[in-house]
């Protein structure tokens, strides 16, 4: 019999992220390199990676969400039985991918992936209060050790500062009837109750693509969650010291899942490139096949750029 941990291991194994192959060849991995991956997850990029890299390799992965690490060091211990000799130095950081540079303490890499994106595992459980599918805690805490949570945010806040945040993170155009009806509701606990509340109040909406209809909550989830755990700043921080982090030559990857992470992304390597700092390896997002979305129907917004650190411009 599997314990829920068990379970959890797992799933992270059997779960394929996102534009995996295309990832890899973007990060022009190569033997004896030094890789990070700033948002290790389950360890499904990294454990990639880390094959390539062999033994004078090193890969270096940060997380903030303790779960997450912990599985990704059963990922590798199993990965480390496998390969055997051939397994790279792994170096493990649970903390905020925006203190990259503290950790890394000058050192040159010559890989940096980050996938921006909220894994399965943390959808997928409920008492993580991420997804409306099932009841749970309204938390939303990539960190569930720090920080003020969703219920907290959705309680407390006042009506104007709620419409404001869900505007701006969530996209939301019905915002400020949507933050009346949440403060109306008060006291909002639990994630089937919010979207409950939203939902009427906001009524149906289709998605952009008009491929599928969207859940009405869908962007006032969106907007808590990045609010919750600073996403757009900590996405700042890490493509700001990208270019002091790579050597010449080496290559960033970024996948994003909504428009406010790959607009930052797009601004950021064009800027780069005008400068000299950045070659675009990416003229446009590349996108997954339409066979990989149809098995993972999260892989239907992922958009990856990828860009080269020049040799010029590094003071």
């Amino acid at each position: 019999m599997k314990t829920p941990q068990g379970e959890h291991m797992t799933e992270a194994i059997r779960h394929v992220p996102v534009l995996l192959q295309i990832a890899i060849r973007m990060l022009n991995v190569r033997r004896g390199g030094v890789v990070v991956d700033a948002t290790l997850g389950n360890a499904g990029h990294a454990s990639e990676i880390a094959r390539r890299l062999g033994p004078e390799g090193k890969l270096i992965g940060f997380d903030r969400d303790p779960e997450a690490m912990e599985l990704a060091k059963q990922r590798f211990d199993a990965l480390r039985e496998e390969l055997g000799a051939e397994m790279p130095e792994v170096v493990l950081h649970d903390v905020e991918f925006s203190r990259m540079s503290e950790m890394l303490a000058g050192q040159k890499v010559d890989g940096l992936l980050a996938d921006f994106g909220v894994s399965s595992m943390q959808f997928d459980d409920a008492h993580r209060g991420f997804s409306f599918q099932a009841e749970g805690n309204l938390d939303m805490r990539m960190n569930p050790r720090e920080g003020a949570t969703a219920e907290q945010v959705v309680n407390q806040a006042g009506e104007k500062e709620l419409a404001d945040l869900i505007y701006e993170f969530g996209e939301e155009r019905r915002s400020r009837r949507i933050a009346r009806a949440i403060v109306r509701s008060r006291p909002v606990t639990t994630t089937v109750q919010l979207a409950r509340i939203v939902a009427g109040a906001a009524g149906a909406m289709k998605s952009e693509r008009g491929r599928h209809m969207m859940h009405p909550a869908t962007r006032t989830f969106q907007a808590l969650r990045i609010y919750v755990n600073a996403e757009l700043s900590e996405i700042d921080a890490l493509l700001g010291a990208a270019p002091e982090l790579l050597k010449p030559g080496g290559r960033l990857v970024a996948i994003s899942f909504h428009s406010l992470e790959d607009r930052r992304v797009k601004d950021a390597l064009r800027e780069g490139a005008r400068q000299g700092i950045w070659e675009a390896l990416t003229r446009k997002p590349m996108t997954e096949e339409a066979e990989e979305t149809d098995r993972n129907p999260r892989a239907r917004s992922a958009k990856l750029r990828a860009a080269e650190r020049t040799a010029g411009n590094r003071d």
